[in-house]
């Protein structure tokens, strides 16, 4: 049952990441809780936090975002998509939530940003996934086996010559 365990987390992952990847890159499910989303939006945002060059960096994020979960939903480079995803997830947690400590912003401050409580959240799931690996139920866990297989079968005519 692990593998199920792994694939139903790694599917909830690519979800939230795939979504926001999107909502960085096309403006995708704009509204009251997300921005307007797209390029310009994100390279604004990244302005304010003094992160440059803010363009180059939104773009990257978005790609990371989006092909990590589609990665993480297919399960292929698991550990790899994972290891950048929280790169993106550290980098956020560094540079915009620290600040605000460790709670979400449950009573809706407009003084007060979210706190850093998703965001270990995401990093903890993420960090089981690069020491795990994507499971059974994943291409990376088929190849292993697949790979697995044709070591025992080249052992067993090797016995047998």
């Amino acid at each position: 049952m692990s593998g199920a365990g792994l694939a139903v987390l790694r599917a909830v992952l690519a979800v939230v990441f795939a979504a926001h990847g999107a909502h960085i890159l096309f403006g995708a499910w704009p509204g009251p809780g997300a921005g307007p989303g797209g390029l310009e939006a994100t390279a604004h945002e990244y302005a304010a936090l003094g992160l440059h060059p803010e363009f180059l960096l939104a773009v990257l994020s978005g790609v990371t975002q989006l092909v990590g979960g589609l990665l993480l939903l297919i399960g292929l480079l698991t550990r790899y998509a994972s290891v950048a995803l929280l790169a993106y997830v550290g980098l956020g947690i560094w540079k915009e939530h620290l600040q605000w400590g460790f709670f979400l912003n449950w009573v809706r401050s407009p003084q007060q940003g979210l706190g850093v409580e998703y965001s270990v959240t995401l990093a903890g799931a993420l960090i089981c996934l690069i020491l795990i690996g994507g499971g059974d139920w994943s291409i990376d866990g088929r190849r292993v086996q697949s790979r697995a297989a044709r070591v025992a079968g080249r052992a067993r005519l090797r016995g047998k010559v």
